[in-house]
């Protein structure tokens, strides 16, 4: 088995999906640490855990488990040649069969193609005036008054 590579190759996934480590083991159902060591190439998941974390990055299990060396990679099909070579088929039919897969083919080429995003500039909100109040006091105007300090009163030097 290839830990190394399938934990690199997870870790890859995990980027382009910009997912946390944290928030791919809680969709996947594993525990961080688990995920982790993954990762990092210690430890050997299981196929139910592959097939949990394909999930979770929305990918094939079978990838997880063609890098984890469960099963072997297929050989390349060659689509074009069959449909071509494929007796059963008039030249009209295949025609449309080769258009309707090309057609496909560039779909799925258009979306694996990173989309640029737009960043749209957002006004930061203002946060309203602070209101200026009176200040206001608990006690009773009548007692309120009282309460004042009373302008100090000038001394004025006697002479003696």
């Amino acid at each position: 088995m290839r830990v190394r590579e399938l934990g690199r190759f997870i870790r890859d996934q995990r980027g382009s999906a910009r997912l946390s480590l944290r928030k791919l083991s809680k969709l996947a159902g594993i525990s961080n640490p688990y995920l982790s060591q993954i990762e990092r190439g210690l430890r050997r998941p299981s196929a139910e855990i592959l097939q949990a974390i394909a999930k979770a990055l929305r990918i094939s299990a079978e990838t997880l488990y063609v890098k984890a060396g469960i099963l072997e990679e297929r050989p390349a099909i060659d689509i074009t040649g069959s449909i071509r070579s494929d007796s059963t088929l008039n030249a009209k039919q295949k025609q449309i069969l080769l258009d309707l897969y090309q057609s496909f083919h560039a779909e799925g080429v258009k979306a694996r193609k990173p989309a640029k995003t737009k960043v749209r500039k957002v006004a930061a909100a203002k946060k309203p005036a602070a209101r200026k109040t009176k200040k206001t006091t608990s006690r009773p105007a009548s007692r309120a008054a009282s309460t004042r300090k009373a302008p100090a009163r000038r001394r004025t030097r006697r002479s003696a």
